[in-house]
């Protein structure tokens, strides 16, 4: 090993243009997190607080919104504290805690979604028993299985990755400590957490994706049915919101985690990476409440509350 030792802390390159556009990324950066806790905290709260949406669709709306958050909070704020400071480092503790919260969170978001669908599918295809269907306790049962599916996944690829053996001064090719950037970085034979890797994110993205697409299959199929172009217009509303915050998370994850190439294109990649860490994030809630009759319907009931003209 010559002079190496084992590291203690990673280096995180970030972006290779950041010395000339570190206050533009900063200002950017800043600017998406605010909205994102702004706008996610503002669904939770309108969600909440409106007895009109105390439905299960709202419920898993309501519990996205604080996933987001989360996940956001996972990666952006040490991204910001480094395009602010120009310190790229991050404790070997640091780095697997923060792998570990960002798979739990982003392979949960990915179920969530799933359960969103199947949510609307029971909604439009038996709209009779959409809430004996969509009981309270099964929305609850639903919500704790997406998140045992997201602690297995973190468990087991924050265990393989920091299982493998790094040697520094050690430099992460990334503004986080995502899984395949770390293991790049690491100087062990990472074929098996390759394979691992594609295996289990793969698994878990197109099981995910499956769900959408079939749900949606009886969805369409059902709507089309419907013999006026009101009711038809009115049934697919309430899923267009769905399916652009579907499309936009499964379209970016898909290509960093369950296609072999994602391995090997790291500059694409953190790119890519930017969309479903900090751009997905904040736009769901802005989808969700600008699309939705329900959302703004309930938006202006509170602003009339307070007094306040929307």
């Amino acid at each position: 090993m010559g002079n190496h030792t084992e590291v203690t802390e990673f280096i995180l390159e970030g972006f290779k243009e950041e010395s000339k556009m570190q206050a533009v990324l900063l200002t950017l950066f800043l600017i998406m997190y605010i909205i994102t806790l702004f706008g996610n905290a503002g669904m939770i709260i309108i969600t909440s607080v409106d007895s009109h949406l105390h439905t299960p669709m709202y419920f898993f709306l309501k519990n996205l919104s604080f996933l987001d958050i989360c996940y956001s909070s996972v990666i952006t704020p040490k991204a910001i504290m480094s395009f602010a400071s120009g310190n790229k480092v991050i404790t070997y503790h640091g780095c697997a805690t923060q792998m570990f919260f960002f798979s739990l969170f982003g392979t949960t978001e990915a179920f969530f979604l799933a359960v969103m669908a199947y949510d609307r599918f029971t909604a439009i295809c038996s709209p009779l028993l959409y809430y004996t269907i969509m009981s309270k306790k099964r929305c609850v049962s639903l919500m704790c299985i997406s998140y045992l599916f997201g602690f297995v996944n973190c468990c087991t690829q924050t265990g393989f990755t920091f299982s493998l053996s790094f040697y520094g001064p050690t430099e992460i090719n990334h503004f986080f400590c995502d899984v395949p950037a770390v293991m790049k970085a690491s100087c062990s034979d990472t074929f098996v957490n390759e394979l691992v890797l594609l295996a289990l994110c793969g698994f878990i993205i197109v099981t995910t994706a499956v769900i959408v697409v079939v749900s949606y299959g009886y969805i369409v199929t059902t709507i089309l049915r419907i013999p006026s172009v009101k009711g038809r217009h009115k049934a697919f509303s309430t899923c267009t919101s769905h399916l652009m915050a579907v499309s936009l998370f499964f379209g970016t994850v898909f290509f960093m985690y369950a296609q072999p190439g994602g391995m090997s294109s790291p500059n694409r990649g953190k790119v890519v990476s930017v969309f479903y860490t900090v751009v997905i994030p904040m736009l769901n809630p802005l989808i969700y409440s600008l699309r939705n009759k329900e959302v703004k319907e309930a938006m202006n009931r509170q602003f009339r509350k307070k007094g306040i003209a929307l």
